[in-house]
């Protein structure tokens, strides 16, 4: 049976966390809805995970950094990034404002 959703559904703007949202997953691949509403990462904290991850803010605004960058990627609305395996990277910030939704794929 074909399903049909919407990606901004039940989004909460004053969300006092991040809100990840699975919305497919096979093998050596998943695809999540994630919304951030003022979130970043934890100070020191950085991201360094075993597959590819394709991401891009479909609304919203966010500071993403790369670890080998001196300074941190504005995103906003259509702006996608790939981050390659093992690539550690962070959230410095994200609008506390708008909700930042953002559209991830992980795959191998």
């Amino acid at each position: 049976m074909p399903t049909c959703a919407n990606l901004f559904d039940e989004i909460s703007p004053a969300a006092t966390e991040e809100e990840v949202t699975p919305l497919l997953s096979r093998p050596g691949l998943r695809i999540e809805r994630i919304v951030s509403t003022g979130q970043a990462s934890p100070p020191g904290f950085w991201y360094d995970q075993d597959q590819e991850e394709w991401v891009m803010v479909v609304s919203g605004a966010a500071l993403l950094r790369l670890a080998e960058e001196a300074e941190p990627r504005r995103m906003g609305a259509g702006d996608y990034l790939l981050i390659p395996a093992h690539c550690r990277h962070r959230v410095d910030w994200t609008d506390p404002m708008v909700p930042t939704v953002w559209l991830a794929l992980h795959f191998a």
